[in-house]
C-alpha cells in the first residue's frame, strides 16, 4: 500500500496501515496453507518498531515490519498453522485496519476543514 503523508502523524498512520496490510496478507497465506505439509506459519510485528520510532521522534515513514516464523506446535503433517489462532488474528487485524482507516479519514477531514 505504502501510504505516507509528509507530516509525522501522517507518516505514522501510513506505516501502521502498511504493517496491518502486510499482516493481513501473511495471515491469508497462513490460512491458505493450513493443510500444506511442512508449511511454517509466519507472523508480522510492526508495533514495536512503530513505538520506538514515535519515542525517538524518527517518524520519517521508514518503519519496517518484522516477519517471523510462529512458535505454534507442529502437527501431524509437519505443519504448524493453527486455524483458530489465524482466524482470531484475521478478525483482530481487520478491526485494527478499520480503526486506522477511520483515523486517516478523520485526519483528512480535519486538514480539509483547516484549509477551507
Amino acid at each position: 500500500m505504502s501510504f505516507h503523508l509528509s507530516d509525522p502523524v501522517g507518516a505514522i498512520l501510513g506505516s501502521a496501515l502498511d504493517g496491518i496490510a502486510l499482516r493481513q496478507r501473511v495471515i491469508a497465506d497462513n490460512i491458505a496453507n493450513v493443510d500444506t505439509p511442512h508449511y511454517r506459519a509466519s507472523s508480522v510485528d510492526f508495533e514495536d518498531n512503530l513505538r520506538a520510532a514515535i519515542a525517538s521522534g524518527d517518524t520519517d515513514g521508514s518503519i519496517a515490519p518484522t516477519l517471523t516464523a510462529t512458535d505454534t506446535p507442529v502437527g501431524a503433517n509437519d505443519n504448524n498453522v493453527d486455524l483458530r489462532k489465524e482466524t482470531l488474528a484475521a478478525v483482530q487485524s481487520q478491526f485494527q485496519y478499520q480503526m486506522l482507516t477511520r483515523a486517516t479519514s478523520d485526519r483528512f477531514e480535519l486538514l480539509k476543514t483547516v484549509a477551507a
